[in-house]
C-alpha cells in the first residue's frame, strides 16, 4: 500500500488531515521533531536541521507539507524537502502556504511555491486565508481576559475559514489526482470584519465579547511578550497591515468546487467551538 507522509501532522491542520486519511483507508505516516512513540505511525523529521528527512520519504508515494510556524526562512526550510522527495520517488507533494504568498516572486514561500512548481512532481497549492481557529487559539487571551479581540486591522473585512475545511482539501487533494498542478486560494463564504466575527462568539456563547482595533506598535509588544521571534512578529504584523489594507476580503469557490460543499460557516465553527469561550 502506497503512503502519505504528513508534515506538520501535529498541528491544527495536519492533526484533522491524518485523521481524515486514516479514516479513508490511507496508510499514514506522521512526521514530527518530538521524540517518536510510534515507529510504525511516525517518523523524526527536522526541517530547521534536515535530520531525518530521507529516511522519512522512504517508501512514501504523496506528501503534505507547510512550514513550521515561528520562521520567515520557509524557501530555505521547504526546497530541501522537494528535492528530497523527487529522489526518493515520491509521486506528489500537496503544499500549503497563504493566500497571497504569490503575490511577490521574491517572498520566501512564494520561492517555495515556484520551487515546487518547477520540481517535475504532481503537485498541489493551497493558500488559505485566515483560519477561525485564531480565535480559540492566537487571539483567544484578550477574549477570556477582557471580553475583546485585540487586533490592528480597523474595519478590514477577512473571508475566514475554517481549519477543518482546509485539512478536507487537502485529503482530497491526497486521493486523487484529478486536480494536479494547480494552486487553489481557500475562503469561507463570506467576508466580515471583526465586529461581525465579534457579535457571533457573543450571541453563541452568551457573552459580551467586542473587538477593539489597537495600534500596530501595541500589538508588537503582545506579541514579543508572547515570546515570539522579533522577525517572525514583524512578518505577523505585515500580513495584518495586508489585511488591514482589505486584501483579505475576496471570497473564492475553491470548497465547493473541491468538496462539493459550502465551507462552514464562522456561525457553525463558534458553536462547535463554544467551550474554548465559555468562562468555567
Amino acid at each position: 500500500m502506497s503512503r502519505t507522509l504528513v508534515i506538520g501532522a501535529n498541528g491544527t491542520v495536519g492533526s484533522e488531515l491524518v485523521r481524515l486519511l486514516r479514516a479513508a483507508g490511507h496508510n499514514v505516516l506522521k512526521a514530527t521533531s518530538r521524540p517518536v512513540t510510534d515507529p510504525a505511525t511516525e517518523v523524526h523529521l527536522n526541517l530547521l536541521t534536515r535530520a531525518g528527512l530521507d529516511t522519512a520519504l522512504q517508501g512514501v508515494s504523496k506528501v503534505f507539507m507547510l512550514s513550521p510556524p515561528g520562521h520567515t526562512n520557509q524557501d530555505e526550510l521547504l526546497n530541501p524537502v522537494v528535492d528530497a522527495a523527487k529522489a526518493n520517488g515520491v509521486q506528489k507533494i500537496v503544499l500549503m502556504t497563504a493566500m497571497g504568498a504569490n503575490a511577490d516572486d521574491n517572498a520566501p514561500l512564494r520561492k517555495a511555491e515556484l520551487h515546487l512548481q518547477n520540481s517535475g512532481l504532481a503537485y498541489n497549492i493551497i493558500r488559505p486565508n485566515w483560519f477561525m481557529q485564531n480565535f480559540n487559539t492566537f487571539w483567544i487571551q484578550g477574549i477570556l481576559e477582557h471580553g475583546k479581540i485585540f487586533l490592528p486591522v480597523g474595519a478590514a473585512k477577512g473571508s475566514f475559514i475554517d481549519a477543518r475545511d482546509i485539512s478536507a482539501v487537502a485529503a482530497r487533494l491526497l486521493s486523487t489526482d484529478d486536480f494536479n498542478q494547480r494552486d487553489f486560494d481557500l475562503t469561507g463564504g463570506v467576508a466580515m470584519d471583526h465586529d461581525a466575527v465579534a457579535a457571533i462568539l457573543s450571541r453563541v456563547t452568551g457573552q459580551t465579547i467586542t473587538y477593539q482595533d489597537i495600534p500596530e506598535g501595541d500589538m508588537r509588544g503582545a506579541l514579543l511578550q508572547a515570546g515570539l521571534p522579533p522577525a517572525y512578529a514583524e512578518f505577523l504584523l505585515m500580513i495584518l497591515g495586508f489585511f488591514k489594507l482589505g486584501y483579505s476580503e475576496r471570497t473564492t469557490d475553491a470548497v465547493q468546487t473541491l468538496l462539493g460543499r459550502p465551507p462552514i460557516t464562522l456561525e457553525q465553527y463558534a458553536a462547535d467551538y463554544r467551550s474554548a469561550w465559555v468562562k468555567a
